[in-house]
């Protein structure tokens, strides 16, 4: 069976947007679900509804992929489900190795959804002497001197770090060092990486802090819900008044689901690309 080592996915060559190719993963899992359900075809509204985003930005999507579906008809699910597989790599098998097997790692070893979505652990590493040799999901956890070998011996292109923010950059400098190209990052931290390696950042307090944001503005619009905090906290917050300054364009601190594309000086770049932090059911 082919490995990520001697086949990359074609989207990029082929122009597919960034933004585009942060969708696919959700198509494919509404139309995974219809295909279980033997649904053979489903119109862009009912898709879309199912995936989360509106049908003509889905329509657009498709175009990208060919395939333009049959008025009247709607799009073919098994075909569909070929073509997005197909442009996410996913026909093929992908090792990979999860680095720190605390509760975070060990819960990601034990998650069933890698194998049906083409990856397969290769290895589950850990820098404690005492997991070495001890099972996980099925697998001995090896020590992080074998890092190196492990990623060769396998043909390892993708990483996880579930380590946790301290070890992180060096876990990433010695992953990248020994040919990871792209690395999803669960550590709290955002790693600094050489042209041409993908970043994907999966952090759980921001995800929070986002809900509790919308949580504060409903509580403030919502009649009967209790108002935001106030007194002496709540003053002690605010920062004192400061003279108006020019408005100018502003971006994200943490970039958006794309994955990273732009270099900082010296080679390296960053931050990560955000990835939404509930995996796939």
């Amino acid at each position: 069976m082919a490995t990520g080592r001697t086949h990359r996915p074609a989207t990029r060559s082929r122009g597919i947007p960034e933004a585009t190719v942060a969708r696919l993963p959700l198509y494919l899992r509404a139309l995974t679900a219809l295909s279980e359900r033997s649904v053979p075809t489903v119109s862009s509204e009912e898709l879309a509804a199912a995936a989360g985003v509106n049908s003509a930005k889905l329509r657009k999507d498709f175009s990208y992929l060919g395939s333009y579906g049959t008025r009247g008809v709607g799009y073919d699910v098994e075909y569909l489900v070929y073509q997005i597989s197909r442009e996410l790599g996913l026909t093929q098998d992908w090792p990979v190795v999860i680095v720190g097997i605390g509760n975070l790692g060990a819960a990601l070893a034990n998650y069933g959804g890698f194998a049906s979505r083409g990856f397969r652990v290769a290895a589950l590493i850990d820098a404690d002497p005492a997991m070495t040799g001890k099972p996980v999901a099925g697998l001995p956890v090896r020590h992080t001197d074998d890092l190196e070998s492990i990623i060769r011996d396998n043909g390892v292109s993708i990483g996880v770090i579930a380590t946790p923010a301290g070890a992180a950059q060096q876990v990433c400098d010695r992953l990248v060092a020994a040919g990871v190209t792209s690395i999803l990052n669960f550590a709290p931290t955002v790693l600094s990486v050489p042209d041409g390696v993908d970043v994907r950042k999966v952090d759980l307090s921001i995800e929070l802090q986002i809900l509790a944001f919308h949580e504060q503005r409903k509580a403030g619009e919502e009649p009967g819900r209790p108002a935001a905090p106030a007194g002496p906290v709540a003053a002690a917050a605010r920062p004192a008044a400061a003279p108006a300054a020019p408005t100018a364009p502003t971006t994200s601190a943490t970039g958006s689901a794309a994955a990273v594309t732009a270099a900082t000086a010296g080679g390296r770049k960053g931050p990560e690309g955000d990835v939404p932090a509930v995996m796939p059911a």
